[in-house]
């Protein structure tokens, strides 16, 4: 191989570092060859004089040509392969025919290469070649309207992305930054349209690539199905026989590397002038952030990407503030003062049958909650109601789901504790899940006691519906530690509360005893249970219990929106009763889930199947 092809194919890695330094997306095409070239003409490049011709000298055995998208850089590392040619942006001069845009070598650049965009596709990009592999790098922006969708169907693909904060910055040393030249919406057009095809690209994220090269690119050839060569980590400095007509401008730092250049510890600070662009960029590049190649996403990621409970709720829409946003778009203001202080109130609802169990009832709590902490500018109970309907048809749930509803005291205009900062007023979340039961109503749970004791209304009174967990998330730490379900929480004179998330009960004798809600929240569901036990003829008390009353009690369970009516078998190592649900508990599970089936709000537009 003479010195000059190894000099183009060192290019494709260091290509692709040229694209990591200066552009946030870019559009690459490969096409795979399987047989041994005939030695005729060479295959030209762009930037040559004369683009496309030359002799068919390949069998394809995959039909055709694999188009392949992805950033500037990887072009740099691909050109270091013995097995790959590398063209780079061929279609830019159709680009800029298209277009009209303005460039400094706009005229050189459409006088040396071909402007008829289709024929580049079918003679150069499709055309008869030397190797192996070819490789083709595009800007995002290049993919212009009429152009073949050969481009897209054919081959593999894979989009290198680079975050619009390291962009902005140093963009404008050969153009004025805007929201078309950063060109993240046309990279999220053509992933979304590769998808379409049944052709979906692997992801490459430039930092990642800097920080751990080999890395990614052993991940991307697999997921390219072509083999890994060392030679595509380093290259030899200066300029490349393939570069374009435009390397003067933008490739200058790139020219003096040898190898991937790892990111700068200390970025460079961003103009104010750029933070409206950013904003438009940013749900861009997030977008396809969310969908970056696995082996490079574990660069950040070191612990496994968990499996949810529930795999529906993956795509579920959730409500934030005013609007309704994807799962991992809902999201809050780090001013906000749920974030802040855990400043917040909330509520959980069960959907049933097409209605909602107990909604008058929980937004009762939920304004009584918010007038106690002394929240401004609520929106109107109709307001709420509307946002839960809205959210819960989105969605399209109407049974088996659960709604974590909050309301924040909103968003501040600075960081602090007071209340007299936040200007905006409340930020309402509504947080709908396919959520089953969340205990075993027909075996039963374990508890044990906790040591961490439940507030006292002499410090934060429970009968508040906040956000402010910790009391409860020690003692549900303990709970796990002890391998059970939840634990068991104490007032300050040792009696029962509750547990760290439910209302308890105990039969005793036929006698359906709780304690009294001093020390903890007066769950809704506990009082539906409480009216239950009155309507099956049974006796109830409301009382002080010390602990040692439920290690003897005949029948235990646990009520709350998120469980239900759970029976309780074993406290602190000990049976309760003989262990099994007992009748009177069966005999209100039954009454409870008669009265769900038969209450409730309906959800406008449900009709029943």
């Amino acid at each position: 191989m003479d010195r000059e092809w190894i000099n183009e194919l060192a290019f494709s890695s260091h290509y692709l570092n040229t694209i990591n330094q200066i552009k946030p997306s870019y559009f690459i095409f490969i096409s795979f060859r399987f047989s041994t070239p005939k030695p005729k003409s060479e295959t030209p490049v762009a930037g040559d004089a004369a683009i496309g011709g030359g002799d068919d000298g390949f069998e394809e055995r995959r039909g055709r040509g694999d188009p392949l998208v992805v950033g500037s850089e990887v072009s740099q590392h691909q050109s270091h392969r013995d097995d790959t040619e590398v063209l780079d942006e061929p279609l830019y001069a159709n680009f800029l025919r298209v277009t009209g845009a303005e460039r400094p070598y706009r005229e050189e650049l459409l006088s040396k290469m071909n402007s008829d965009g289709d024929q580049v596709v079918r003679e150069v990009l499709f055309g008869p070649g030397r190797k192996k592999y070819r490789f083709c790098k595009h800007i995002a922006k290049q993919r212009v309207p009429g152009l073949t969708g050969d481009v897209m169907k054919k081959g593999k693909h894979f989009v290198l992305i680079r975050n619009p904060l390291d962009i902005l910055p140093s963009f404008d040393k050969v153009l004025p930054p805007s929201f078309v030249e950063i060109g993240l919406a046309g990279l999220v057009a053509i992933y979304s349209e590769l998808c379409e095809v049944g052709n979906p690209p692997a992801v490459v994220d430039a930092s990642e690539l800097q920080q751990d090269p080999e890395t990614v690119l052993r991940g991307l050839c697999e997921d390219l199905h072509i083999p890994f060569q060392p030679a595509m980590l380093k290259w030899e400095a200066g300029p490349k026989p393939v570069d374009g007509i435009w390397a003067p401008w933008w490739y200058g730092s790139v020219h003096q590397s040898t190898g991937f250049t790892p990111p700068n510890k200390y970025p460079k600070p961003l103009s104010p002038s750029l933070y409206d662009l950013l904003e438009q960029s940013l749900p861009f590049y997030n977008f396809l952030r969310q969908r970056v190649h696995k082996s490079s996403s574990l660069l950040r990621l070191p612990l496994p990407l968990p499996s949810l409970p529930v795999p529906e709720n993956e795509k579920l829409l959730a409500w934030v503030g005013d609007e309704i946003l994807p799962r991992e778009s809902a999201k809050v203001s780090v001013f906000d003062s749920v974030v802040q202080g855990g400043d917040s109130v909330w509520e959980g609802l069960r959907v049933y049958n097409g209605k909602i169990f107990k909604l008058e009832e929980h937004l009762d709590r939920l304004f009584d909650s918010s007038k106690a902490l002394a929240f401004n500018n609520v929106p109107t109970r109709e307001e709420v109601k509307e946002a839960i309907f809205s959210t819960l048809i989105r969605n399209g749930m109407f049974d088996n789901a659960h709604i974590r509803l909050s309301l924040t005291r909103g968003k501040k205009v600075t960081s602090g504790m007071s209340p007299g900062f936040n200007l905006y007023g409340c930020t309402l979340i509504v947080l709908p899940e396919w959520k089953p039961p969340v205990y075993d109503n027909t075996k039963g749970i374990v508890l044990v006691t906790a040591t961490t004791r439940r507030n006292s209304p002499n410090n934060l009174d429970s009968k508040i519906h906040h956000n402010n967990l910790l009391n409860n998330i020690l003692a549900k730490i303990e709970g796990n530690n002890a391998n059970a379900d939840d634990a068991i929480m104490l007032d300050k004179d040792g009696y029962v509360s509750e547990t760290n998330a439910t209302n308890i009960f105990l039969v005793k004798k036929g006698i359906v005893r709780t304690p009294h809600a001093d020390y903890c929240l007066p769950g809704i569901t506990r009082a539906t249970v409480m009216d239950l036990v009155v309507k099956e003829g049974l006796v109830l008390e409301e009382r002080n219990i010390s602990l040692s009353e439920f290690h003897t009690a005949n029948e235990v369970w646990t009520t709350g929106t998120m469980g239900e009516l759970s029976p309780v078998v074993k406290i602190d190592g000990r049976l309760v009763g003989d262990g099994q649900v007992g009748p009177v508990t069966r005999r209100l599970q039954s009454a409870y889930k008669t009265l769900t089936a038969e209450s409730g709000v309906p959800i406008p537009t449900y009709n029943k199947p």
